[in-house]
């Protein structure tokens, strides 16, 4: 039975959540014992939020949940991917379908090259 090696970072291993059709990679989060667990359970991805030192199931302000399709996990088990089916179309906060919507240009600036999917301030009332 899979064993996740949690201790090795302190308590927090990365979690990359992964397009499942298309492999685009949607984001970079972290996973602690219990956001595994819960991720396992309801078959949603869950994290662990570093800023607000909780669990954070990703699209609960949103509506963006990720239905994890299929777990991933690499050699040393401190690291997983989960193949996901993004709903809304949105893994970003800032409203793009991925984190990684610039490029660093050779000149050092960045370029947005990603379509925003939703405007952050009518999602994210706070």
């Amino acid at each position: 039975m899979l064993k996740l090696d949690f201790e090795k970072c302190g308590g927090l291993i990365p979690a990359i959540a992964q397009d499942y059709k298309t492999n685009e990679v949607l984001m970079v989060a972290y996973i602690n014992e219990e956001s595994w667990n819960e991720t396992l359970k309801t078959g949603r991805a869950t994290y662990w939020s570093r800023s607000r030192q909780k669990l954070w199931k990703k699209g609960e302000e949103s509506g963006n949940v990720q239905e994890v399709k299929e777990i991933l996990v690499d050699c040393d088990e401190d690291t997983v991917i989960f193949k996901v089916n993004q709903i809304g179309g949105a893994a970003c906060h800032e409203g793009y379908a991925s984190c990684f919507f610039r490029r660093l240009e050779k000149d050092g600036e960045l370029t947005v090259v990603g379509e925003r999917i939703f405007d952050p301030s009518k999602v994210y009332k706070k």
